[in-house]
Formats: C-alpha cells, sequence, structure tokens
C-alpha cells in the first residue's frame, strides 16, 4: 500500500476548476503517464474532465499487443459530498508515485461528475453542520449522475449520464469506485459484487484514523455484509430489501459495469463522525424507536412544507433548489411508512436506529436549508424564521450524535487507502 499522506494539516474541498487546474499541471508534468481529456459537458455546458493515469497497452512477453484492465474512479456524484474530488487527486499523485498499481492497469478518474450541481453546493471548509447546510445544495434523484436511470426513461437521461455510462462502455472498467461521503455517522462501503477481504484493510484504516464503522447503514438496510461496513447489494432481477430510497440501485451507473463483468465499490466517508453509528449492542426496542423517529420526522417535514407555501421561483440559480426542497419533502412519507410498517425489524443494534435517527434529522434539515437559500435570495420575510428553524437543528443533529469533526486530509487519506485496498483484493481474486 501507498505511503499516507500528511495528516497533521488540514485542506480545503477543492472547487472542480481548482481540480482541472491540478490534473492540468499533473499532465504536464508527467506528459508520457498522464493524460487529461474532456468526457463530455454538463446540462450548463460545464467540461467533464477526465484525467487517466498509465494504461497504456503493452507486449507481453510473446510480443502480443495486451490491453490493460482499467480502473475507473467517479467523483462528485452528489453534489453535497465533497471530498471525492481531493481523494481522486491524491489517488492519482499515488499512482504517479508507485508504479505497482498501474502493472497492467489504467486509472482514469472522472474529477466532478455534476459541476452543475457542486457549483451550487459551496463548502470549501465547513466549519460547522451549521456552516455546511448555509450553503447546502442536492439536486432531486432524476437530476444525480449515478441515480438518473432508476428514475427516467433512457431518451431523458442528463448528459453528465450519458457522459458516465459512455466512459464505463469505452473503458470496461474491472473496478468501478465511485466516491460519496456522509454528513455526519461514519465510513461504509457498499459493493456491486463482493470483494473478499476487503473488511480487514477497510477496518484496519477506519481504526488508525478515529473514523467510527457505520455497521448499521440505513442506506444498506437488509443488505448482506460479509464484514463490517461491509455491504453487497441486491442482484438484479431480485427485490431490493429494505433500502429507504426510492431509487432502485441496480438500475444506477454503478450495475452498468457489470456488463463487461466488473465490480462497482462505493466508499462513503464522514465529514463530523460519530461513534452512535459504530455500536454493535441490541436495542432495546427498535421498533419503538422507529416509530418514534418516523413521528418526528414526520412532523418537522410539515413544519418545512407549511414554510414552503406557494413559494414559487424562476430564477436559474433558486429554480434547482427549490426543485430539490419538493423532492426530498415528497420521498418523506414512504420512509415513515417503511419504517412504521410490518416490514421493520424487531431486532436491531444500536448502530442500526442510530443510522436511521441520522438519515432522518438530515432529510428535513436538508430541505429546510435549501428553503432557506431560496427565501434570502427573493428576500422573503420567512427567512428569519427558517434560518433559526436551520440553526437550531443543526445544533441538535451535532449535540445528539456528539459530532466530531474529521480533517479534510484523513478523509481522503481514509477513501485513498479504501480503494486501493478494493483493487489489491479484486486483482488477488481474478489472478
Amino acid at each position: 500500500m501507498a505511503s499516507p499522506v500528511t495528516l497533521t494539516r488540514d485542506m480545503c474541498y477543492p472547487t472542480p476548476h481548482e481540480l482541472a487546474l491540478a490534473a492540468r499541471a499533473l499532465a504536464d508534468e508527467h506528459p508520457a503517464l498522464v493524460r487529461l481529456r474532456q468526457a463530455g459537458a454538463s446540462r450548463a455546458g460545464e467540461p467533464l474532465w477526465l484525467l487517466s493515469v498509465g494504461g497504456h497497452d503493452h507486449r507481453d512477453r510473446r510480443d502480443r499487443q495486451v490491453r490493460p484492465r482499467n480502473v475507473l474512479v467517479v467523483a462528485g456524484a452528489h453534489a453535497n459530498e465533497p471530498v471525492g474530488g481531493a481523494t481522486a487527486l491524491a489517488l492519482a499523485r499515488r499512482v504517479i508515485r508507485d508504479p505497482a498499481p498501474r502493472v497492467g492497469c489504467g486509472w482514469h478518474f472522472l474529477l466532478c461528475a455534476d459541476p452543475d450541481g457542486a457549483a451550487l453546493h459551496r463548502t470549501p471548509r465547513p466549519y460547522s453542520l451549521l456552516d455546511y447546510h448555509r450553503n447546502f445544495f442536492r439536486p432531486p434523484g432524476p437530476e444525480q449522475p449515478e441515480w438518473a436511470p432508476s428514475l427516467l426513461p433512457p431518451d431523458r437521461l442528463p448528459p453528465e449520464t450519458r457522459a458516465l455510462t459512455a466512459l464505463i462502455d469505452e473503458l470496461r472498467p474491472a473496478l468501478q469506485v465511485s466516491l460519496h461521503g456522509t454528513d455526519l455517522g461514519g465510513s461504509w462501503v457498499q459493493l456491486t459484487r463482493d470483494i473478499p477481504g476487503l473488511a480487514e484493510p477497510f477496518g484496519k484504516s477506519a481504526a488508525e484514523l478515529r473514523i467510527p464503522v457505520e455497521t448499521g447503514a440505513s442506506d444498506a438496510a437488509g443488505w448482506p455484509s460479509p464484514g463490517p461496513g461491509i455491504f453487497v447489494m441486491p442482484e438484479p432481477g431480485t427485490p431490493a430489501a429494505g433500502a429507504f430510497h426510492p431509487e432502485d440501485t441496480r438500475l444506477s451507473t454503478w450495475y452498468h459495469a457489470h456488463r463487461y463483468a466488473g465490480t462497482t465499490a462505493i466508499v462513503e466517508v464522514p465529514m463530523w463522525a460519530s461513534d452512535l453509528v459504530d455500536d454493535p449492542a441490541p436495542h432495546p426496542d427498535p421498533r419503538g424507536a422507529l416509530r418514534m423517529l418516523a413521528g418526528r420526522l414526520t412532523e418537522e417535514a410539515a413544519r418545512v412544507a407549511a414554510l414552503r407555501g406557494g413559494i414559487r421561483t424562476t430564477d436559474p440559480l433558486t429554480a434547482p433548489l427549490l426543485r430539490a426542497v419538493d423532492w426530498t419533502l415528497a420521498l418523506i412519507p414512504r420512509i415513515t411508512v417503511e419504517w412504521t410498517g410490518p416490514g421493520a425489524p424487531a431486532e436491531a443494534t444500536s448502530a442500526y436506529i442510530g443510522s436511521i435517527d441520522a438519515f432522518g434529522r438530515r432529510l428535513s434539515l436538508r430541505a429546510a436549508a435549501m428553503l432557506l437559500r431560496v427565501l434570502r435570495a427573493q428576500g422573503h420575510p420567512a427567512a428569519s424564521g427558517v434560518d433559526r428553524l436551520v440553526t437550531g437543528w443543526c445544533e441538535e443533529f451535532a449535540a445528539r450524535f456528539q459530532a466530531r469533526w474529521v480533517p479534510v486530509a484523513t478523509q481522503v487519506e481514509h477513501q485513498s487507502r479504501t480503494v486501493l485496498a478494493a483493487y489489491e483484493r479484486l486483482a488477488a481474486v481474478r489472478r
């Protein structure tokens, strides 16, 4: 495994423009090894940059031309999860320094899959949960590059999705890695196929860096778990057990790599850590807790919906925010039904209930935070009341989960280690 980055100073989350400048500098410095090209454009015409390291065809011992296998690393698929770009650059630098991962393999980094969304979510270095939510944006599901195929017909897919699937078709990656992050909680990995042995280096990295492992991640409820914090998605054609979102992961771009016998890993890392999502103790009353959490979420959503009222906007800067508010609020009734329905677990760990608690809090908070941005832009008199609501919810969230900041460099280091470990374990299986 490559040597770690320095963790003594904090970093900032780079913008898509800063990522492109840094990538261009790497390509200029290593012209025989590194290439930077535009792989598409966003809806607003922003370039989608692909940084490639190695991956040239080579001759084997019998002088036959051999096409290398490929790894595709996708950053910035969710606008509010900015760590991926920094990790992509760090990984590219590691692969440049260390030839071992490049033996027979090309590494390709899509630096930001949604530059339009990244421009609306501005968090170079948030100093608190409130600071993070002041400029919060997360697009509706149909506008997210990876999720869109699960929600839209092929002829309506956004250009970012089409560019990403075209890259997968071109590279046929043996491993696709999507770099994600969570605002508060722990780290976990979702896999479209199991990668045997990944749990050990993943858990070791998290322990060394004091990052909790989210052993009961709400995003992966009911999925097989071959090790702490590692979850394997349901196979295509089987019921999607227990996931609390409307999108079907099996129709996302994550599964597009399966057309070429590839595997996708989604690596999540927290901005703020909480040990409450790493508690394996049995919860004394899971169904009672879920009823309480569902009731609280319903009440909070009703407050946001009442404040949203008849607000309208045609401003291209605030219209996406209001669409995202409505999308988020529309999710909540379905989620609360699942939490209180017959499928609610009779037995669960405290970590699982903690993850569900955090998931519910962030839904109502995100809707309120995006609504606040719309109201402020309009000079609406309700803005001050929504501001107090967002402030109070952020403070309650941080206090309930005893949130502690994870330095950006530490987030990057953990994601980088996990990506390299996934590649090494998968390569070992395929030898």
